[in-house]
């Protein structure tokens, strides 16, 4: 389909609102902190939005309400159990406010793997950071592809041009305004995407014949509604101890060792502040992925009452929201859910570009290439490192229109599983004294292999991963010093 002159008027206008908001930070930025930070001053409320929209991307907005559209091809799904998991994002996050916060405050810092070098040494430091520089890339590159894909469908461009659109937009504003125009076009971009959420569900629930009734007794017919599975298996996803035990790790991993969210905290004014942009987002992030499910019950209901779904949507859940919204939808409203859809995917890549280049200046070009230059030198040098990071995406994303089946799969599913020896890293800081550079890298490394074994050989679902992964590595670790790290008798 081609968009109707009404919904593109309202996508040029919101693309070209957030160029906007780029241009007015940039003209505040002075140095790294304000390009990074922010300037530290960030109230703890636009941070929760902030943290929300980039846990929420274009895959989340499509693929949470098809979790509950039907079941996959393992017979996962077709329900609610998909929250069992969101419970697990909610202890992780108390996690996080009792074991790292308090470390991200003890002086200024740029980047979480920075802690890591006070620990450890510059070796760790640059090991963790190096995995994350690598796994960002190319997860956040193939999620802008799989933005371009739904957009495809919904607008009939061009994968390339979609990519390249969306893209190149992201890239200008971070470019422009740094972290504070990721912060708050993130918080924008929360109610935008929300806002389209709410009025697909709308306009769904009032053309389904019975209305809310006929969704709550077809649900219940169908069991769409149930919540808890307590079977215990480590291959079967969705259950209750994968989502409690393996999303609490999961959510330790990302939301407190990666960059792309500890920049975040690290924004805040204090740990308190950042303690309150935590903690709130995991309940408003319960409530967002409750409204995405209801939506595929919805969708569910309505196909099953009214029919006409082509098979070759029906045969592949992901299709049936977009399906709708470009069937279904009025003019006017497909131009502000395309803008949501844009909005999800644009929340994630701009602070992933805003965070590779903080990486990339704080943890490589400053300490080994360039000790001792002015603030200006810093800021052009984060500038551009932020437009080449973003080229990086680009190019990722074109590779992955040539992938088929598990391959993209596979690419997404790096990031999983190096997640946990980095956590496992951070274990190690924080809870042991006797660990050292040699241990520490002696445990990643471990970590990094054995993840790539269970990967490739075992069919454990991914919620595992974190917690596998982060326990080989603190394991490993704590035993390699007791023999790398003794110190030799006098």
């Amino acid at each position: 389909m081609k968009l109707h002159p009404l919904d593109l008027i309202i996508l040029v206008v919101y693309m070209l609102g957030t160029l906007g908001v780029g241009w007015w930070f940039s003209r505040k930025q002075r140095n790294i902190r304000d390009y990074f930070l922010s300037g530290n001053d960030t109230p703890w409320w636009a941070l929760m939005g902030s943290i929300v929209a980039t846990e929420t991307s274009t895959v989340t907005f499509i693929s949470v309400p098809a979790f509950a559209f039907a079941a996959g091809a393992n017979g996962v799904g077709g329900n609610f159990t998909f929250l069992q998991l969101v419970i697990g994002y909610l202890i992780g996050r108390l996690i996080i406010v009792a074991l790292f916060i308090p470390l991200y405050f003890k002086g200024e810092l740029f980047t979480v793997y920075q802690v890591l070098d006070q620990r450890f040494g510059g070796r760790v430091k640059r090991t963790a950071a190096s995995l994350f520089l690598i796994t960002r890339s190319i997860a956040d590159g193939i999620r802008l592809f799989l933005t371009a894909i739904v957009l495809v469908a919904l607008t009939g461009w061009a994968d390339p041009f979609s990519i390249f659109i969306i893209g190149v937009v992201t890239i200008a504003y971070t470019y422009l305004g740094g972290m504070a125009a990721v912060i708050w076009t993130d918080a924008i971009q929360l109610v935008v995407y929300l806002v389209g959420a709410v009025v697909a569900a709308l306009v769904l629930l009032g053309k389904i014949p019975g209305g809310w009734n006929e969704v709550v007794a077809v649900g219940n017919e169908f069991q769409k509604f149930n919540f808890f599975d307590f079977t215990f298996s480590l291959t079967r996803g969705y259950t209750f101890w994968a989502g409690v035990i393996g999303g609490a790790f999961l959510t330790t991993a990302t939301h407190g060792t990666d960059q792309l969210m500890v920049q975040r905290y690290l924004s805040a004014k204090n740990s308190r502040q950042a303690t309150a942009a935590l903690l709130t987002s995991g309940v408003v992030i319960f409530f967002q992925f409750a409204l995405f499910l209801l939506i595929g019950v919805m969708l569910f209901v309505y196909y099953h009452k009214v029919g006409g779904l082509p098979p070759e949507v029906a045969a592949k859940a992901d299709r049936v929201f977009p399906h709708f919204i470009v069937t279904q939808l009025p003019t006017g409203m497909i131009g502000l859910v395309v803008a949501a859809i844009f909005a999800a995917a644009m929340s994630t890549l701009s602070g992933s570009l805003n965070s590779l280049s903080a990486t990339a200046v704080t943890d490589f070009y400053r300490p080994l290439f360039a000790p001792n230059k002015s603030d200006t030198h810093y800021l052009n040098v984060s500038r551009l490192l932020t437009a080449l990071w973003g080229v990086v995406q680009i190019a990722v994303a074109m590779v992955a229109i040539a992938m088929k089946g598990r391959g993209v799969d596979a690419v997404l599913a790096v990031a999983s599983f190096t997640n946990g020896p980095i956590l496992g890293l951070f274990l190690l800081s924080a809870l042991t004294r006797h660990v050292g550079p040699r241990g520490a890298l002696a445990g990643v490394v471990m970590g990094i292999v054995c993840m790539a074994v269970v990967w490739l050989q075992f069919k454990i679902t991914w919620q595992w991963y974190v917690l596998i992964g982060s326990t080989i590595t603190f394991v490993t670790g704590s035993l390699a010093s007791l023999v790398l790290e003794r110190k030799p008798q006098a």
